[in-house]
């Protein structure tokens, strides 16, 4: 069996699109995953399953949660090695950064670096981020809320699903993966 970690986007956001973690737990345990648990209220699964790849494990989600819920969740699935290798991948050395002000953006595929070459990184500062495999690093030192550069990027075309996560979430993800 293959740990693996699912990430929803955007449930349980200001009424919307409500997927309560206990239904979801209940959803992922009869679709025939193992050892299913959640974090947060923001659509964080950790689960067992045979080893598949991310991408079809990652339709089967979907199609169950329309199915249950009747509405379309879009989700990133990485395994709990895929999920390791982007935090060692991060860019940006452990003493520079507050936990809460670094956000890993989880894409579905790799992006095409063309599609973020309009955005000017100097015209953002003192916020930055960088391109890894299948993820976007975005520091944020005055928080999340106050930064345009997370505007941009939240609403540029990148042309697969995305949804981020704080550095907190991403390091107990990978906790529970352990454990």
């Amino acid at each position: 069996m293959t740990t693996y970690v699912a990430l929803l986007r955007g449930i349980n956001v200001g009424g919307h699109k409500k997927v309560p973690m206990a239904a979801l737990r209940e959803l992922l345990t009869d679709q025939g995953y193992g050892e299913v648990r959640t974090l947060l209220q923001s659509g964080n699964a950790v689960f067992t399953a045979s080893e598949k790849a991310p991408a079809a494990l990652s339709r089967e989600i979907q199609q169950a949660i329309e199915e249950s819920f009747g509405f379309e969740v879009r989700c990133v699935v990485l395994s709990a090695a895929e999920l390791r290798g982007v935090v060692e991948r991060n860019p940006f050395p452990r003493s520079s950064f507050e936990p809460s002000k670094l956000v890993v953006i989880f894409l579905s595929g790799p992006v095409d670096p063309e599609r973020l070459s309009g955005i000017d990184p100097q015209g953002y500062l003192p916020d930055e981020f960088r391109l890894g495999e299948r993820e976007i690093f975005l520091h944020c030192p005055n928080g999340l809320g106050r930064s345009k550069l997370a505007d941009v990027l939240g609403a540029a075309d990148l042309g697969v699903t995305a949804t981020a996560r704080n550095w907190n979430t991403v390091t107990k993800l990978v906790l529970m993966t352990e454990s």
